[in-house]
């Protein structure tokens, strides 16, 4: 359960960066970026915290936060999972490649791995069409994924984190 309560530090620098927007509505996309980067996701509380600060309804923000894919309302792991699932994705067989990922991951698309470590989504379009199928994990672009590609992409991101602790 999120609680704005002990994240003093995060509201701090949240705030800061609302008042260099000078608290202006129209900034609202930008405002919301910086706190999913502080937060790691837009719970309702934190949407309701930007709503009061910027002095806009809540359902505005809701609006925004709900409209736009990057925006998650949810924790999310660590490492952001994206297959592509349109149409040249799909063409090329991106079906074998999100089942390699979900059985591998040992999840579904929209959850996330109980380590905290992988979210796996589908999502429309990630724009690489002529690299399909596609796989985007945070901001990396991987192109030409076949099912026997996944293993290696999933091990290496757990070596990272091997090699960081």
């Amino acid at each position: 359960m999120f609680s704005l309560e002990n994240a003093d530090q995060k509201l701090k620098a949240l705030d800061a960066f609302i008042l260099e927007q000078d608290a202006k509505e129209d900034a609202l996309i930008s405002i919301l970026h910086k706190a999913q980067e502080l937060f790691g996701y837009l719970p309702s509380e934190l949407q309701l915290y930007v709503a009061r600060k910027l002095n806009i309804p809540a359902s505005k923000v809701y609006g925004v936060v709900s409209f736009y894919s990057y925006f998650s309302q949810e924790k999310r792991g660590k490492y952001t999972v994206n297959i592509c699932m349109g149409t040249a994705c799909f063409v090329k067989g991106v079906e074998k490649v999100m089942h390699a990922f979900s059985e591998q991951l040992d999840i579904k698309s929209g959850n996330t791995t109980p380590d905290g470590l992988f979210t796996l989504k589908d999502v429309r379009c990630i724009g690489a069409c002529g690299l399909a199928p596609v796989v985007m994990i945070n901001d990396k672009v991987f192109g030409h994924v076949t099912e026997n590609d996944v293993s290696r992409i999933i091990d290496d991101y757990k070596n990272m984190e091997g090699s960081e602790g």
